[in-house]
Parts: C-alpha cells; sequence; structure tokens
C-alpha cells in the first residue's frame, strides 16, 4: 500500500491525513506481522524520530477506533495490530509468538451454521474469529 492509498483510507474514514498517520499505519502494513506497537515505533523512529510514544499509540487507539485496524491479543497477553478488516482467523505460535492469518470459507459455513441451530439466548453474533494456538513447524 503506497502513501496515496493510505491517505485515501485515512479520508475514507474521516480522519485527517497527517505525515503521522501515513507513517504509522505505512508501518503495520509493511511490517505485515500482526506487529506490537512496540515493533511499530522501532521501525517508525528510523525514517520519523521526532513522532513521540504517545502519539503512536494514539494513533493506533484511533486506527482500532475507526476500523482501520485490529487488535489481536496473543496468550501471553502481548496486543498486537492487524490492518485486515475482512473476516478470518488467526493461527498462533507461542513458541515464537508468530501470528498467521487463516481464512477457511468451509470452517465459517460450519461455526455459523452451528451457532444458528444452536441460538444463545439474548445474544446476537456479529462476527466470530478464532485464534488457533499451536506451533509452527520448521
Amino acid at each position: 500500500m503506497n502513501t496515496r492509498e493510505i491517505a485515501e483510507k485515512l479520508s475514507g474514514k474521516g480522519l485527517r491525513v497527517t505525515p503521522q498517520r501515513i507513517a504509522i499505519l505505512g508501518a503495520v502494513v509493511k511490517l505485515n506481522n500482526h506487529p506490537t506497537a512496540e515493533k511499530i515505533i522501532e521501525y517508525i523512529k528510523k525514517n520519523h524520530p521526532n513522532i513521540s510514544v504517545g502519539t503512536v499509540y494514539k494513533v493506533l487507539d484511533s486506527f482500532v477506533e475507526n476500523n482501520l485496524l485490529k487488535k489481536v491479543k496473543t496468550e501471553s497477553g502481548t496486543m498486537r495490530y492487524d490492518p485486515i478488516q475482512s473476516s478470518h482467523h488467526h493461527l498462533y505460535c507461542e513458541e515464537s509468538d508468530r501470528i498467521e492469518d487463516y481464512e477457511d470459507e468451509q470452517l465459517d459455513e460450519l461455526i455459523n451454521n452451528y451457532f444458528a441451530k444452536k441460538g444463545i439466548k439474548d445474544f446476537k453474533i456479529e462476527n466470530i474469529q478464532l485464534q488457533i494456538t499451536g506451533k509452527f513447524e520448521k
């Protein structure tokens, strides 16, 4: 995703297009591995040393609030950021702390059908997102 595309995403959500926001969203996309805020800061500081840590956290929160990013919490409690807004699942390896996106229409259909039959009293399911914990083999 280039700078123009990032700017369009920001303005499409009604957010002001600033160099800081472009740099932060660009970093999440470029890192492409569900980065932590710390990894995003580390990446940004190389080319934008004047962006404060507080600004990064505030911008990440606003991106989550405006559905530009999703938060993904690992089993160890670490918060990571995901730029993919479409429904998908995650494969998580505790050993390496690696997260991979996992899409499976058949699994989605199976889960949706299961809950449609079972129902949960007084609860409407809007999204089902699994985090499957395991180990990536070399």
